[in-house]
């Protein structure tokens, strides 16, 4: 491992930020020790945004564990942490599921290009009714030739599909929807007074051993949020739909957990699910905007259910504006706000070229739990809970006010060193795990619970 490096240019604006948003002093990015000076390739600085976002999760830990008293020295190795955002999991013997659906992808319009979202079953057969052609590639890319992207867009999306078309940084600075999420907060925070708090205290070695996190999030951010708290000692209750699957992203993300399903439109379910939540210390959620209100678990019945909650939620296109409700992935996200049409640009090719890796949901992850850390925080120590909001888009325009690449060599993926000495007995075979990119003084984030499959567990916190 290196000795801690002088931080590029842009990491100590990005540290700033991301400490301001969460209200936190920047005086604490004294404290954060970087290890490396590796980049992933890009025209956005997303190295620096991969060792900032996780790195002030580890600040907001070590706050949390100072209760008044000097906190302890961060450490994140940027090599590690670029890694971490690509995927931490390496199979021995047995292969991960393509990560997308064969018709998933970018597509030439008459007009430009649009991207089609198809890893879901029901959004690629909203999209596919739309174009009204055949499930397969070749017959997609010929509809979409023929047509308008703007208008397939349109289309896709009032079906329930999930589409976004290229547009330039520019046309999204002018996009009525671009305005709305500039105009929002990175990490919107409402705080309310709590009447009575839980006898807890973090544990030096552990920090959230004993706390309850009710997981409601699916691909991407929100499981990644998850899987750090987890890493950090806490009971992590990840909760599905019946038929709901992540082949492809589930060995990667239920590290630590365990996960079990319900039906939120069966009674007895809705019954499980209340008693759950009155339990949890924190919920993150990934639903969209109406979802949760439309089962009648808004946010006022959820604080009525568990007045000291930490309620973390994000979404993909901001919490205002008039896409605000639109279903969204980070690499539609990239299309949309012009990050893969800036990568073309930088290029100097005719393809959207996105990020080197799925930075906007793997940062806004660590950003969530960064903010459920900080509630905890201050539940602790001044009897205040935590209602936070975050979204893809909004962290998008984090990365984009900062062009250019930085210094520093090449990221050239992870070497044999990179991970750790002992087999993870995952529920799909035995793989490796890269070391964590996170460390707080000697605190080493720990799983104690191997990767597993989808609804495996029972529904009820473990004892």
């Amino acid at each position: 491992m290196n000795h801690p490096s002088r931080t590029p240019d842009a990491l100590p604006c990005l540290l700033s930020e991301l400490l301001t948003a969460l209200g936190l002093p920047a005086a604490q990015a004294a404290n954060l020790q970087v290890q490396g000076n590796d980049s992933l390739v890009s025209c956005f600085p997303v190295s620096e945004l991969a060792t900032a976002a996780i790195g002030v999760a580890g600040l907001a830990a070590a706050d949390l564990l100072a209760e008044g008293a000097p906190a302890l020295p961060v450490q994140v190795d940027r090599h590690l942490a670029a890694a971490w955002f690509k995927t931490s999991l390496r199979p021995l013997g047995w292969e991960l599921p393509a990560v997308w659906d064969p018709v998933t992808g970018d597509y030439r319009t008459r007009d430009g290009w649009l991207r089609l979202h198809a890893n879901a079953p029901h959004h690629r057969d909203r999209a596919l009714a739309v174009l009204g052609c055949a499930n397969n590639q070749a017959a997609v890319a010929e509809v979409m030739a023929d047509g308008s992207g703007e208008a397939l867009e349109a289309a896709i999306v009032a079906a329930g599909g999930c589409a976004a078309r290229l547009r330039t940084q520019a046309e999204w600075q002018a996009h009525p929807q671009g305005q709305a999420v500039r105009t929002e907060p990175l990490i919107a925070q409402e705080w309310t007074a709590v009447a009575t708090a839980r006898d807890w205290r973090p544990d030096p070695r552990r920090p959230l051993q004993g706390i309850r996190v009710l997981d409601l999030t699916r691909i991407l951010a929100g499981p990644i949020a998850t899987r750090l708290l987890a890493g950090l000692g806490a009971e992590v209750l990840r909760i599905d739909p019946p038929g709901w699957d992540e082949p492809a992203q589930a060995p990667e993300v239920t590290l630590g957990k365990r996960c079990a399903r319900l039906d939120l439109r069966r009674p007895a379910d809705r019954r499980v699910f209340e008693a759950l939540l009155a339990e949890a210390d924190i919920l993150v959620h990934g639903y969209r905007a109406d979802a949760l209100e439309g089962l009648g678990y808004g946010g006022a019945r959820r604080r009525a259910l568990n007045p000291g909650l930490i309620d973390v939620s994000l979404c993909a296109y901001g919490w205002s504006g008039p896409w605000a409700l639109r279903r969204g992935y980070d690499s539609l996200v990239q299309m949309s706000c012009g990050i893969a049409a800036a990568g073309c640009e930088w290029q100097g090719g005719e393809q959207p070229v996105p990020l080197p890796v799925q930075a906007l949901d793997q940062a806004t992850g660590y950003l969530m739990a960064a903010a459920a850390l900080r509630g905890l925080a201050r539940r602790q120590g001044e009897g205040q809970a935590l209602t936070a909001r975050l979204s893809l888009a909004r962290t998008a325009w984090l990365l984009t006010e900062r062009p250019g690449a930085n210094g520093g060599s090449a990221y050239r993926g992870p070497a044999e060193g990179d991970y750790g000495d002992a087999q993870e007995p995952t529920a799909w075979g035995p793989a490796l795990r890269l070391r964590a990119p996170l460390r707080l003084g000697e605190v080493e984030l720990q799983w104690r619970r191997p990767a597993t499959r989808l609804g495996s567990a029972t529904a009820d916190w473990s004892r």
